[in-house]
């Protein structure tokens, strides 16, 4: 029998909970199977799953094919009815054993079962801190500490594929971080939804600032700790005085921002202003100077302007981002700003070919502005690496995978540092 084939669609959390899959889909025997971790945030991510779907099939059309994650979760029906899927589970129910081991009688896929095997998502109240020793490469750690999002952004669908936030304890998370560390990991990362509501559900409501040094503290053999993508505004003091005084956290934030001109982040429903972005970035490079930025743009929101477009524009300057992440503007069916009025769709794409452009300005600015400064590099493959704000960097000989060495930046290339 051939082992399960998966694929993950859509952000690191997908890809962790695909790790969590493998081991479960192992535990319950199953194979001659495909699986699709699809994504929901735009309507070209679910069309993309479909694609997926349709290829993986028709390359393996013995297996059979389960479909899970965001997309499967928000709307089940469109991919029970697809020819080539054989069941569909919720985002829930595939992070289950039982749901695995109810696929599987005497390691053939079961037929008898319904086909969907998706529950209401907004009903679940715990996050399990699954035990992942990490994916991509054996230097990092993805660590869930949090899942779902409480927020409603009108642009967003995401919420009602993950459900409301939900926390892992911070005992479990630094259980899970001592485990890594003893198994060789130099670096750990933090991942969620919405990271920065973590703890909001817990007794006492702590912040993900007395999480991040509560793990500091207690697992000091730990080199690095890195966060995932954070809500500035909701930036704890506990946070911001880690990033700014506790080298061992790495000096790289990537800021779900969305958008830089006030208007169109109040009809976003956002919960920060163009001021408050600027700000934070401004006050955490003068705490931390070489801190680098990330940054979601969405680009051709609903009613935006020429002038509202300029200052999403200006923000990648005044925040100082270099890492761009732009979408341009898809509307979700059952999102408020789906019923806004619509800009055209070239308009949307010119505007985010102009995003993208400036970005890969910052980028080679600060490529640029790395030559001659020394790094201590993560190794992620013997030639590939990436310095504490995240950079990527080449060497011409071979360096031990896994390891933190020091290197001299010599050159760049378009994307890269060369060491």
């Amino acid at each position: 029998m051939k082992p399960p084939i998966f694929s993950t669609q859509g952000c690191r959390l997908n890809a962790y909970e695909t790790e969590a899959m493998k081991d479960l889909a192992a535990q319950a025997g199953l194979n001659n199977m495909i699986v699709v971790n699809t994504c929901a945030v735009t309507a070209e991510a679910v069309r993309k799953s479909k694609q997926e779907i349709r290829k993986l099939h028709r390359d393996n059309p013995e297996a059979q094919v389960v479909v899970t994650g965001c997309a499967a979760q928000i709307e089940p029906e469109t991919f029970a009815q697809m020819d080539e899927v054989d069941r569909v589970v919720g985002n829930t129910e595939k992070m289950q054993l039982d749901t695995w081991q109810g696929l599987n009688q005497n390691g053939m896929f079961l037929g008898d079962q319904e086909k969907v095997q998706v529950d209401d998502i907004m009903s679940v109240q715990e996050t399990a801190g699954h035990l992942i020793d990490g994916f991509g490469t054996r230097s990092r750690a993805y660590v869930q500490v949090q899942n779902g999002c409480d927020h409603r952004c009108t642009f967003c669908i995401i919420p009602y594929g993950r459900g409301n936030s939900r926390s892992v304890a911070a005992g479990v998370v630094v259980d899970q971080i001592k485990r890594l560390v003893n198994s060789g990991f130099n670096e750990v990362v933090l991942t969620g939804v919405d990271i920065t509501s973590w703890g909001a559900d817990l007794p006492r409501q702590p912040k993900l600032g007395d999480l991040v040094q509560r793990i500091l503290k207690l697992v000091p053999d730990l080199p690095r700790l890195r966060i995932s993508s954070i809500d500035s505004i909701e930036a704890d003091p506990a946070l911001i005085d880690a990033i700014a005084s506790e080298h061992r956290l790495m000096p790289h934030l990537h800021l779900s921002l969305q958008a830089g001109d006030n208007m169109i982040l109040k009809r976003m429903k956002r919960r920060h202003s163009r001021e408050d972005a600027i700000k934070f970035c401004t006050d955490m490079r003068k705490a931390r100077p070489d801190i680098v930025y990330g940054a979601d743009i969405i680009a051709g929101f609903p009613t935006e302007t020429d002038e509202m477009f300029e200052n999403s524009l200006k923000l990648i300057d005044d925040c100082g981002l270099t890492w761009l992440h732009v979408f341009p503007f898809s509307p979700r069916t059952g999102t408020p700003a789906a019923r806004m009025p619509q800009l055209d769709r070239g308009e949307i794409k010119a505007r985010a070919a102009r995003l993208r452009s400036a970005g890969a300005d910052a980028v080679s600015r600060h490529l640029q502005g790395q030559i001659g400064l020394k790094h201590q590099v993560l190794m992620e493959n013997a030639r590939m690496g990436r310095t504490e704000g995240f950079t990527e960097v080449i060497f011409d000989v071979d360096q031990p995978k896994g390891a933190i060495v020091p290197a001299l930046i010599k050159s760049h290339s378009e994307k890269q540092l060369i060491a």
